[in-house]
């Protein structure tokens, strides 16, 4: 087998190595091409070690490079009966890999007509699309909390960064998921007394302490979660979405003023159009205007043209009188 796997490595040198290296005398453009194509094998390597990392897969791999470095030994030292065994079960070794490890193998190739392997090579989805998944899911999760009357603080944050806030609480930096913020306002656990911070479409930190509003005109059944909505609402560009322990009714705290009992398509509303909807706006007025004031300063160029454009018509007359 290693007979064979010699065999290999010195075909592989000679095409690959020593022909880019023949190649690049005659043709020094041919550097572009080894560049993409080592960044391209450097790429997949790492991605297939971050992939494989800490999974049964990987466990395959390092034993495959100790079985490899063994039976080299074996065969440097000359200990025939050991290389043997090792070399045969190389060979009939493929086969056992392909039996043990055939819904590995199935999920990869399936990967490869699938969104997935998007994600794979670093495409990721755009902001809009991920922030827009991730209030969905923030949805779910306070649908469900209102259902069950289980008192729960999200607070999203959008332009004004909440690391003070943040640094109060357990920071986590998990991915949302409904189940998960379930699971953090379930009472009597660790982390249900506090508000949880969404940033940058992750939970960030939960148990967090927030700032309480002391406004006299705050009606006074208002519990301490929705003081602190407002609170936080008050301090920052935040936005808090608060369900009632007593009723189950949601309610969203945002610029100060708490609007409460929202149903559900009305929180979706609110969310979307404060979080995504008006950021892009914001974006598309700004290139409105600029494109608008292009398109304004162009047209009185053209303008100043045409006028002076129309004297020099007008003094041509005049001075064809004037001559004897």
């Amino acid at each position: 087998m290693f007979d064979n796997l010699k065999i290999s490595l010195e075909a592989f040198y000679q095409e690959n190595i020593i022909g880019y290296i023949n190649d690049l005398y005659l043709y020094p453009v041919k550097l572009i091409t080894l560049l993409l194509d080592l960044s391209i094998v450097l790429f997949l390597a790492y991605q297939f070690i971050k992939t494989t990392k800490n999974t049964r897969v990987w466990q395959l791999v390092k034993g495959i490079i100790l079985l490899i470095v063994i039976t080299a030994v074996s065969a440097i030292l000359n200990l025939r009966i050991l290389n043997f065994l090792l070399t045969s079960l190389m060979t009939y070794g493929v086969i056992v890999i392909i039996v043990i490890f055939q819904p590995e193998l199935r999920r990869g190739l399936e990967q490869l007509g699938t969104n997935k392997l998007t994600k794979y090579f670093g495409m990721e989805k755009d902001l809009a699309t991920k922030t827009k998944e991730a209030i969905y899911k923030i949805i779910i999760a306070t649908t469900e909390l209102a259902k069950l009357k289980t008192g729960g603080l999200i607070v999203i944050e959008r332009d004004i960064k909440l690391a003070d806030i943040v640094e109060t609480g357990l920071e986590m930096d998990a991915e949302i998921s409904p189940q998960l913020l379930v699971n953090i306002f379930v009472p009597n656990t660790p982390l249900h007394d506090g508000a949880v911070i969404i940033s940058n479409n992750k939970i960030q930190a939960a148990a967090c302490i927030l700032p309480l509003a002391s406004d006299k005109d705050i009606a006074k059944e208002l519990g301490t979660r929705h003081r602190a909505a407002i609170g936080i609402s008050k301090e920052s560009d935040a936005i808090a979405v608060v369900v009632s322990e007593e009723t189950g009714k949601i309610s969203v705290a945002k610029d100060g003023t708490l609007i409460a009992d929202v149903t559900e398509d009305a929180l979706k509303k609110i969310l979307i159009k404060s979080i995504v909807t008006n950021r892009l706006d914001t974006q598309e007025t700004h290139h409105v205007r600029s494109l608008r004031n292009k398109i304004q300063k162009k047209h009185q160029k053209q303008q100043k043209a045409e006028n002076e454009s129309d004297k020099e018509k007008e003094d041509k007359p005049e001075e064809t009188k004037d001559r004897p």
